[in-house]
């Protein structure tokens, strides 16, 4: 679990200074909370049906209450809280849902909060962690390959420019990769959105716990999941006025947005710490003339 000391300096392992010091060579105590992120998405790939001809394909092997234990993956402190889904909005011809997707709406991840008081000293708040896993689904490859950019809602107080990017590098208005944003935004009459999914999640935790003793939302992802948690970060910060410390811890993520987005998600304080693997080329994609969105990088060679 690491040494005491994460208690102590949490802000800075979530980045708070950017990672300044603890990325090269790689602090021993940010070095296990990576390593604890990656179990978190570990077991959003071992809860997911995968067996095409199972009735369940496509959702959660395991409920709420065990989840953890049933995975195999025990999160001391953790509990389940909901899961989560996504849905693509691609239109597949009739004859071809068959063989292509099954069904359009598949589980993807689950948000789970800090409820032990042992971890919650130990770690120095109650963490709120979203896990998503990558992608599993003939829809969600035909989603990654839409590498065509979308607009995203702008807060109307918000200015495009920071003291980090020139006002002159702004590629114009900020942008993100369309078969991200379909699938973060698309729901259906029996199933929200994922994006509807995890504000009504992050508003009830709020209202539970934002007073009672410090808070922090982190967002894990690998692959098509830490593209999703690239924009459910920016999402809550934009929907929630007293959003605590939001912080991505993304695992061979590719490329989501233009550097306008970035500019905005520099703006609303949210930390990004990518860690990929350099040979990796979808941590390059989609287009390798988008602008790369992240606020520390952590190369990896595993």
């Amino acid at each position: 679990m690491g040494s005491p000391r994460v208690a102590d300096r949490w802000k800075e392992y979530m980045g708070a200074r950017d990672w300044e010091g603890l990325l090269d060579p790689l602090d021993e105590n940010l070095r296990d909370e990576i390593l604890r992120y990656g179990s978190f998405i570990e077991a959003t790939y071992r809860g997911f049906n995968f067996d095409p001809e199972s009735p369940s394909f496509g959702s959660s092997k395991y409920k709420k209450k065990s989840f953890f234990q049933d995975c195999g993956l025990p999160t001391p402190g953790f509990r389940l809280t909901r899961h989560l889904r996504v849905t693509s909005g691609i239109q597949v011809p009739e004859w071809a849902q068959s063989s292509w997707s099954p069904v359009k709406t598949n589980w993807i991840g689950y948000v789970a909060v800090c409820n032990d008081k042992a971890m919650i000293d130990h770690l120095g708040r109650r963490e709120v962690v979203i896990a998503l896993r990558g992608t599993a689904t003939c829809l969600e490859w035909l989603e990654n390959v839409r590498a065509t950019l979308a607009p995203v809602p702008v807060p109307r107080s918000t200015s495009l420019n920071n003291d980090n990017v020139d006002p002159q590098d702004l590629d114009g208005p900020p942008m993100v990769e369309s078969g991200f944003l379909s699938l973060y935004t698309t729901g259906t009459d029996m199933w929200p959105s994922l994006q509807d999914s995890i504000r009504m999640e992050v508003s009830r935790i709020l209202e539970l716990y934002q007073d009672k003793q410090p808070l922090s939302i982190t967002i894990t992802g690998h692959s098509l999941g830490a593209a999703l948690a690239t924009l459910a970060a920016y999402d809550i910060k934009t929907t929630f006025e007293r959003a605590p410390l939001v912080t991505v811890i993304s695992f061979g993520g590719p490329r989501v947005g233009n550097q306008s987005f970035r500019s905005l998600v520099d703006k609303q304080g949210t930390k990004i710490l990518r860690v990929v693997n350099p040979s990796d080329l979808i941590t390059k994609v989609p287009g390798f003339g988008h602008s790369t969105l992240f606020d520390s990088k952590l190369n990896s060679a595993s």
